[in-house]
């Protein structure tokens, strides 16, 4: 879970979930978002990646990222269990 949260630690990760939200998005679709290069977005691509919050589907060049809602939820259930253990 930490991995989790550290990704999404950061705006640009952030982004590119929201982004994703409205469905699958190529990297390059995703690049025209950032005011960044693609090498630095490609590490951004990489945190999210490692920890599950997409997948990465290949069609022929490109690469194709999906948002896997279901880690989102595990976070934020996982938080949501810290406020309960408060009470």
């Amino acid at each position: 879970m930490n991995t989790v949260f550290e990704a999404l630690s950061h705006p640009v990760r952030r982004k590119v979930l929201a982004l994703l939200k409205a469905g699958p998005l190529s990297a390059g679709d995703l690049a025209t978002h950032f005011d960044i290069s693609r090498p630095t977005l490609s590490v951004h691509f990489v945190k999210l990646r490692e920890a599950d919050l997409v997948v990465v589907e290949r069609q022929g060049t490109s690469l194709i990222y999906h948002l896997n809602a279901s880690i989102l939820e595990a976070a934020l259930a996982s938080l949501l269990s810290l406020k309960d253990d408060e009470e």
